[in-house]
């Protein structure tokens, strides 16, 4: 079984901001092989289901980006995860630009609050971490404005891209190869929006 925790805010004023791309993301996961997210415990909506075989659990937290590992750590102990083997956490960055993503098996938070806040709780760094770029904020924005802003028209059509990208890094981690998923997925490269 894997946990795959996507964050966010909750709450309709967050609804498609540039800080819930991993909400984003799992909802439109849990489109695609029709896993209803309609539990609500571990201070999370939850949605059970299958990929490829191999059971999911798909998790938003409810607790705000910031407190992300209350939720985490709730769910990963109900459901006795190895959280070195069996987490992927998706979250933004703003160091990447919008259409890239930068898969880590383990490593510090890189300023991100949610994931600084999960590695406090598991009292680990090393799990699986998808980040999805959001780009950065434009010079004289509020980084908090910025994040909690929405995606340009452009910039929203390059994310149907990057949410299958990222579907078939997670089936590649999830058949063991997570290292071919950062090689083939880790772009360097600036996308062309």
């Amino acid at each position: 079984m894997f946990i795959i925790a996507g964050l966010g805010n909750p709450g309709r004023e967050y609804e498609n901001t540039r800080h819930n791309i991993g909400f984003q993301f799992i909802d439109d996961i849990a489109k695609k092989y029709q896993i209803a997210m309609l539990e609500r415990k571990h201070k999370a909506v939850i949605g059970k289901g299958y990929i490829d075989g191999q059971k999911v659990i798909l998790v938003k937290p409810l607790t705000y980006m910031n407190l992300s590992g209350e939720s985490i750590r709730e769910v990963t102990d109900y459901y006795k995860v190895d959280v070195t083997a069996r987490l992927v956490v998706v979250s933004d960055d703003i160091n990447l630009d919008v259409g890239q993503l930068r898969i880590r098996k383990k490593g510090s938070a890189g300023g991100h609050n949610g994931l600084k806040n999960i590695i406090l709780h598991l009292g680990c760094e090393d799990f699986t971490r998808i980040r999805m770029g959001v780009s950065d904020k434009p010079q004289g924005y509020d980084l908090k404005d910025y994040v909690l802003g929405h995606f340009t028209d452009r910039e929203q059509k390059a994310l149907e891209e990057i949410f299958d990208k990222a579907e078939q890094a997670i089936r590649m981690i999830m058949q063991g190869d997570t290292d071919g998923a950062m090689n083939r997925f880790n772009t360097k490269k600036k996308p062309q929006l």
